[in-house]
């Protein structure tokens, strides 16, 4: 009996450990021609990541246009609209597809953009703005570098 209870707490681990894998770690992926992981969406999840990315690029617009004029409550303004309180609309169906490494940027992205938004406001800085704001951005290179969104096929 004791080896029967064993043997599915092991069994039991094995799919834990398999959903951990598929769902938090490697996502719904595929290969790509152009090297590049191919994370495979539906037609309305793959429009809602790029939806936010552009807003990512409407920030940063926002953010350098009010630099240009020293207008530093707006530039805060704008890169707090893609921090963190962005991430909320993201339903848990679609995290689950999205690789690691992805998600990593992802989050790292929409913590910058909070950190870019209270330094600015507090600091009047304009050359700190701009090396955060280039940081910042090497997320955007490194994830369009390394991942495309394309449809998973229907069935």
């Amino acid at each position: 009996m004791h080896k029967f209870y064993l043997s599915v707490i092991f069994i039991l681990l094995a799919v834990i450990g398999f959903g951990t894998y598929k769902f938090i770690l490697q996502g719904a992926v595929g290969n790509s021609p152009d090297n590049r992981i191919s994370i495979k969406l539906s037609s309305s999840e793959r429009n809602l990541l790029l939806k936010e990315m552009r807003s990512f690029l409407s920030s940063i617009q926002q953010i350098t246009q009010s630099l240009v004029k020293d207008d530093f409550i707006k530039a805060a303004k704008a890169a707090r609209a893609s921090g963190r309180a962005a991430q909320k609309d993201v339903p848990g169906s679609l995290m689950s597809k999205l690789p690691l490494g992805f998600k990593k940027l992802g989050f790292d992205t929409h913590s910058r953009f909070d950190q870019l938004a209270l330094d600015t406001a507090d600091m009047v800085d304009k050359q700190l703005v701009l090396t955060q704001l280039s940081t910042l951005m090497q997320n955007c290179v490194s994830c369009h570098a390394a991942y495309r969104l394309d449809l998973e096929k229907q069935q």
